[in-house]
């Protein structure tokens, strides 16, 4: 076969370290289109992204030109280096070690775009924690949560 065709969604979390509540709100936009250009760098097609005080989730076409963790690498770094430059936090901002990835057929976009941009109203009644640990049930993806996050309580 001459060509590569792909057809692969991923929905990336992950979280800022120590799971501290410090991506200000009035700044989201501006680090979504900071994180949507590292993205498109990389050659990726970005589908929805929203920025919570503690956590992220993004949706990617990802292509097969780069490695998903590559990719998170990419953008973790960029963001911390961006957040960090701007002063919008104290000291240095950085994002958890590790992340979560979950694919998604072409006809689930719509609902995964929709719960992506619906974060903030989510939020008032679940936790990032209860979301992250429904996600990792609901894919079944074997874990200890003793390795989850560096919660703060």
């Amino acid at each position: 076969m001459p060509n590569t065709y792909t057809q692969i969604y991923i929905h990336i979390i992950f979280a800022v370290e120590g799971r501290a509540r410090l991506i200000p709100k009035a700044h989201k936009k501006e680090l979504h289109k900071f994180i949507s250009g590292i993205i498109s760098k990389r050659g990726q097609k970005l589908l929805a992204i929203h920025c919570m005080p503690d956590h992220t989730h993004i949706l990617v076409g990802l292509k097969p030109t780069i490695a998903l963790s590559d990719l998170v690498r990419d953008i973790k770094a960029g963001s911390s280096n961006f957040i960090s430059a701007k002063n919008w936090v104290k000291g240095k901002f950085q994002w958890q070690t590790g992340f979560g990835a979950f694919s998604y057929a072409h006809s689930q976009l719509g609902v995964v775009i929709n719960y992506i941009n619906n974060q903030d109203e989510r939020h008032k009644r679940t936790s990032f924690k209860e979301e992250y640990v429904s996600f990792l049930n609901k894919f079944n993806v074997d874990y200890n949560e003793k390795y989850l996050f560096e919660w703060i309580e």
